[in-house]
């Protein structure tokens, strides 16, 4: 395996995010937060378990586009194995600690959507993701990312991949294992919750 490559011209400071604080004065609803969401549609904006809404900005141009190549392949994935559906970074989902979450990329079987009638995924859907990924982006602090990786876990996740182009490592999560850590791989395998997909991360990095 070869050795982590750090981009020498540029590594993130880690930003924090805008962190909104309305417990105890305001209790929002799932409702008004989704229309919290819907009325600052140029932000990306999540939820924690503990009320804080926690405002992100836009992700950058090349942020974006290493977010498109991820949704691309799990994307192209998903359509052949046809038992799931992906979804990009401006999906939702409530997690069953209350939190809303809307990873990088992600993806749910087939069965579980349908347990769900059609307007309650119009909403945010009450489940975690089978799998999910987040890219580092310059905003995000990697302790950070991996807090959110760990909530996913717990929260019912059974695959989970922290990238991060900076280092060129790739975190792999897995519910009651250790994280494994991978140093510039060329791929990724998602065996066996995504069988056979396999992330070409060359055009990520």
């Amino acid at each position: 395996m070869a050795a982590a490559t750090t981009n020498p011209r540029f590594e993130p400071a880690g930003s924090p995010p805008l962190v909104l604080r309305f417990r105890p004065l305001i209790e929002l609803t799932e409702d008004q937060f989704q229309e919290f969401c819907s009325l600052n549609g140029d932000l990306r904006i999540e939820r924690t378990a503990e009320g804080e809404v926690v405002v992100m900005p836009p992700a950058g141009t090349r942020s974006g586009g290493r977010e498109g190549k991820l949704g691309y392949q799990l994307y192209a994935w998903a359509e052949r194995d046809g038992t799931g559906e992906a979804f990009g970074p401006s999906a939702g989902f409530r997690l069953p600690n209350g939190a809303i979450r809307a990873p990088d990329a992600s993806w749910v079987p087939k069965t579980r959507l349908a347990q769900f009638r059609p307007e309650e995924l119009e909403a945010f859907a009450h489940l975690c993701p089978d799998f999910v990924a987040e890219i580092r982006s310059p905003s995000d602090r990697l302790s950070d990312l991996k807090k959110k990786m760990q909530e996913y876990m717990a929260n019912g996740a059974r695959l989970g991949w922290l990238i991060d182009p900076y280092s060129r490592r790739v975190y792999v999560y897995r519910p009651n294992e250790p994280v494994v850590e991978l140093d510039n791989p060329e791929t990724v395998s998602g065996d066996p919750i995504l069988p056979g997909f396999v992330l070409d991360l060359r055009p990520i990095w």
